[in-house]
């Protein structure tokens, strides 16, 4: 453990800016809520009223899980959806994986390590920075909820305790996913893996009544604490035993690795090597992967949730006021609840699929900074082809990712509800193509104009589109924001809207002039 405090501290330097904005980001979160439901819900009859219609109804269940008490504070909880206790994992995935494997692949830990340093100095300082974050994000939330909310204080200690270990729960993970890959990319895949499987088995197991599922969720014994209700801190024992057994597991495997070496066997290449015509092949074999996981993402996703499509009819029947403004919102001038319920499936798509775009631009700047781009256009081969391939498959990977969706969504919705909603549907996710490459084209230009802030630029474009956006700004209050992003200006195609060529040509004119305000910058400026 030697030199593990020098470890702490040179991590928290590199990491305070980037742990405060997921404190802020948390708290804010946590904030708004419960100015949604003081907002909607002025009232103990209408908080009572709501929850039955949340008990009662399986998509509701699966959002946030059963409502504790009807108050005011289990309502924030339960609107929420279990979102704090996600974001918590990934900041704790994200600064574990950076701190360690990251650290591996670039070389800086060996040169570390060639001084008074033990072995287990790395992942210890990792996890006590990751911890500490966690509890950071904790301790502001409950401190926010007691102080300026006016919520009780047994259960905002209670809720801040489960987003807390939420977090170290899944900096284990992470301490054993960077031991047993060979870089830092398929340790925080597989560690976010693990992560989005926790939310789906809870989700699941909340949504069916099958509870025993969310037993097997680490996310779902943060859930579990009921937090504002009958609170019941003892399913973090769960978390901790987990996250004790996992770190026993991660120690172990340092002992044994051998330094910038993974534990999980490695596929063998080809004999020979592929053979790449051009940038656009190359750019091809390099982003086919993620294109993969993401198009199984996306048909998962729309399988989960057009499979509840057939409880949509019934939302009209439940009273509540928010249901009704989300129906009055999304179901178009009739007000049809099944047209608001697809809607909302194809904008969660579409801003979930916003993301592919600007994860495969980082790529191009991964390539950039790994000395590889050096080495290509040492060759014939131009910047602008070199950059254009990649932006070729970010723009076409977004129509194939929407129009699955759209596809799967269509035909499940249509089977179980018995109506040609197909078409309408298929017109509505490729409608938020153009939406997702702003977002992606924003990303090209911080990755080819600055590109030592490209990263976090990209990431932030992201986030501020999904936060303020139509499907995550209601949640949480923010019904006036979304002129902010661009999918605002998609036409609800699916509840009847006319279709209207002009926002979409905006959005498309705009995406066009980012693009060549990026590629422009790219020819003049030095690499790295």
């Amino acid at each position: 453990m030697t030199g593990t405090g020098l470890l702490v501290r040179l991590a928290v330097r590199a990491e305070r800016v980037i742990v405060a904005s997921w404190t802020l980001l948390i708290v804010a979160l946590c904030a708004g809520t419960v100015s949604y439901v003081h907002r909607f819900f002025p009232t103990p009859e209408a908080l009572r009223a709501y929850a039955d219609v949340i008990d009662a109804n399986p998509v509701f269940l699966g959002l946030g899980g059963p409502v504790s008490q009807p108050s005011v504070g289990a309502m924030a909880a339960w609107r929420a959806g279990g979102l704090p206790y996600l974001l918590a994992g990934w900041m704790a995935v994200s600064l574990v994986i950076r701190r360690t494997r990251a650290e591996e692949d670039t070389g800086r830990m060996e040169l570390l390590l060639a001084g008074a340093l033990g072995r287990y100095a790395p992942v210890t300082a990792a996890l006590l920075t990751a911890c500490g974050a966690c509890l950071l994000v904790g301790a502001a939330s409950a401190a926010f909820l007691i102080a300026a909310a006016g919520l009780g204080a047994p259960g905002s200690l209670a809720y801040g305790a489960a987003i807390a270990v939420a977090g170290c729960v899944f900096a284990a993970v992470a301490a054993l996913t960077a031991q047993l890959a060979q870089n830092a990319r398929t340790a925080r895949a597989l560690a976010l893996t693990a992560l989005g499987l926790s939310y789906v088995l809870r989700y699941v197991g909340d949504a069916s009544g099958h509870s025993w599922l969310v037993w097997l969720s680490p996310l779902g014994w943060s859930h579990l604490v009921r937090p504002y209700g009958d609170s019941a801190p003892w399913p973090l024992a769960f978390s901790a035993l987990a996250t004790a057994l996992v770190l026993a597991a991660a120690y172990r495997l340092v002992a044994r690795r051998d330094l910038g070496e993974g534990l999980l066997p490695v596929r063998q290449g080809p004999a020979e090597g592929p053979s790449l015509r051009g940038p656009f092949a190359l750019a091809w074999r390099l982003q086919r992967g993620l294109l993969a996981r993401w198009l199984v993402g996306v048909v998962a996703a729309a399988t989960l949730f057009a499979g509840l499509s057939g409880v949509a009819p019934r939302l009209a029947e439940q009273p509540g006021n928010v249901l009704s403004a989300f129906i009055q919102r999304y179901g178009g001038p009739s007000g049809d609840p099944v047209d608001a319920y697809l809607w909302i499936i194809l904008l969660f798509l579409g801003y979930t699929t916003a993301l592919y775009p600007v994860l495969a631009m980082l790529r191009l700047h991964a390539e950039e900074t790994t000395g590889l781009a050096e080495a290509l256009l040492a060759t014939a081969t131009s910047r602008l082809r070199w950059a254009t391939g990649h932006l070729a498959f970010a723009l076409g990977g977004t129509v194939l990712l929407m129009g699955a969706g759209g596809l799967v969504t269509g035909l499940i919705a249509g089977s179980l509800l018995d109506a040609p909603v197909l078409p309408r549907v298929m017109a509505g996710a490729l409608g938020q193509v153009a939406a997702a490459w702003v977002v992606g084209a924003v990303a090209a230009v911080a990755v080819c104009a600055l590109p030592r802030i490209s990263v976090a630029v990209s990431w932030a474009a992201w986030a501020l589109v999904f936060v303020v956006g139509d499907l995550c700004g209601p949640l949480i209050g923010l019904w006036g924001w979304g002129r902010m992003q661009p999918f605002h200006y998609v036409p609800n195609t699916v509840a009847g809207a006319r279709f209207a060529a002009a926002p979409l040509l905006t959005l498309l004119a705009l995406t066009a002039l980012l693009v060549a305000l990026a590629l422009a910058r790219l020819r003049t400026r030095d690499l790295n």
